[in-house]
């Protein structure tokens, strides 16, 4: 009778299961990874909006400011605040409160005129952050 030779198990045979183990935790480190760029995009996109936003605000609070220095005699017209209806006869004031609605989501502009100084204050309202204004104050002499 022929003796046969046990042979030990064959090293192969005890890593496969680790290949797939090696594979699943890559897989697992490349999606957290992607999803950390996701949510990276995700706030540089509402960064980017909010100062958009900011940026129209300034420059339409800089227009008005430069209507009421061109136009510095009718000074008092340009007032929109406290139930006054200075703003809404004066067309470029007018047009301007339009423009803010216009541009900025719920945008609302507001003017006070008190002597030489000017207030002039744009407000809008997003559903991610709440309402923001931008306020200037200037004295036109």
């Amino acid at each position: 009778m022929k003796q046969r030779f046990r042979r030990p198990p064959s090293r192969a045979r005890n890593v496969r299961g680790m290949v797939l183990i090696e594979a699943l935790v890559g897989m697992l480190i490349f999606m957290v990874g992607v999803l950390g760029l996701v949510g990276l995009q995700a706030a540089m996109t509402r960064a980017q909006t909010t100062a958009k936003m900011r940026g129209e605000a300034m420059l339409l609070a800089n227009e008005l400011v430069g209507m009421i220095w061109a136009d510095k005699s009718n000074l008092a017209q340009y007032s929109n605040t406290g139930g006054a209806t200075a703003c809404s006869a004066n067309a470029r004031c007018n047009d301007w409160v339009q423009k803010v609605a216009a541009t900025l989501p719920s945008g609302a502009g507001t003017v006070t005129t008190n002597g030489g100084t000017v207030t002039v204050s744009v407000s809008w309202s997003t559903s991610v952050e709440g309402t923001r204004t931008y306020a200037m104050v200037t004295s036109i002499q």
